[in-house]
């Protein structure tokens, strides 16, 4: 499985808690760090026969060849559907993956609560060695309500045997009673430097651009860079930069089709670098766009730029479900517009 050079420490620390292992563990940190990739590497170990002494699985046994190919007995994976079609950790947990459902209709970004029903018969049955068995779920945040309530009730009354390990983004948006059901573990966002030195390693080009864009984070940056295009996330920043109603209107329509979750991100990105402008001359996210952000900085009042930023963050709450994404984007852009002129 793979292991980043950013969570070495991470997966050291974690080997403290095998002796006294806790029945859930909900890993969390900011989207793009591989933490799918660590959670299954991690479940592989907890399965495997002959772990090393670093606690990684020993990939010879027969479990490993059998975690290697999908049909482990004693393993489950719970993602929603619009994940299903990418191989695990490809694209990291809760990213739109662009994956397409073999039906015309698209494939849920929820985790559902008949996937939860389904694990019961897995859990109810001897396991195929006499070790553990292991749950994957992820992203946590993508469960809905009936699913969060079913997993709950597991949750407070776990089988015996039985180790799930959650990941999440973003641990505001679950329940506090699955909160206080699971030993949390953090996988910080590594250093900008360790990020970059990866991300040149795997032969990008304009790496730091990528990794500023894309908040530091590296696996959100290489797959923009493998994408190859900036052509949403440009036509957004042009437009943030020279705010106008007949503009807003236009690239409204231009991007009602992108992923309304980035479209937010990369908004509340460039305020948060709009802010810091405005009271500090220095730029996080978008060094690219120094000129249009000092011009902006200069005209825009504090008040109204914090007015701006309180929207972002409001919307973004509800990115995922729009009742209609030309008029998210249309009420996002003209908001924004009414702020910043």
């Amino acid at each position: 499985m793979t292991m980043y050079p950013w969570q070495q420490a991470a997966w050291s620390q974690l080997q403290l808690m095998r002796e006294r292992m806790p029945h859930a563990i909900l890993f969390h940190g900011p989207q793009g760090v591989g933490k799918a990739d660590f959670i299954e590497a991690f479940a592989q170990a907890l399965l495997c026969e002959n772990v090393r002494p670093d606690g990684h699985a020993c990939e010879a046994c027969a479990s490993c060849g059998w975690f290697a190919q999908h049909n482990h007995p004693d393993y489950r994976r719970v993602r929603p559907e619009a994940l299903e079609d990418e191989p695990a950790g490809d694209g990291e947990e809760g990213a739109d993956t662009g994956g397409k459902s073999k039906s015309t209709k698209a494939p849920s970004k929820e985790i559902k609560i008949e996937q939860i029903r389904a694990l019961s018969d897995f859990m109810n049955i001897s396991t195929h060695r006499q070790g553990l068995r292991v749950v994957v779920l992820y992203p946590a945040e993508a469960l809905n309500m009936p699913a969060s309530n079913a997993l709950l009730k597991t949750l407070e009354e776990p089988p015996p045997g039985t180790v799930f390990l959650l990941s999440s983004n973003s641990l505001d948006r679950l329940l506090p009673t699955i909160l206080s059901r699971c030993r949390k573990f953090a996988l910080p966002m590594p250093s900008h430097a360790e990020a970059l030195a990866w991300l040149q390693a795997q032969g990008v080009l304009d790496a730091d651009s990528w990794l500023r864009e894309q908040g530091g984070a590296p696996l959100a940056a290489l797959r923009e860079a493998e994408s190859g295009s900036r052509d949403d996330l440009d036509a957004l920043l042009h437009f943030l930069a020279n705010p106008a109603v007949d503009s807003a209107l236009r690239t409204a329509d231009k991007l009602s089709k992108s992923a309304l979750p980035a479209l937010v991100s990369w908004q509340q990105r460039w305020l948060y670098d709009l802010f810091s402008v405005k009271l500090s001359g220095k730029i996080r996210y978008y060094p690219r766009y120094q000129k249009e952000l000092a011009a902006l900085a200069a005209r825009v009042h504090t008040a109204s730029l914090n007015r701006a930023i309180k929207g972002a963050s409001d919307r973004r709450a509800v990115a995922d479900h729009p009742l209609s994404a030309k008029l998210f984007v249309e009420d996002m852009l003209l908001e924004y517009t009414s702020c910043c002129t």
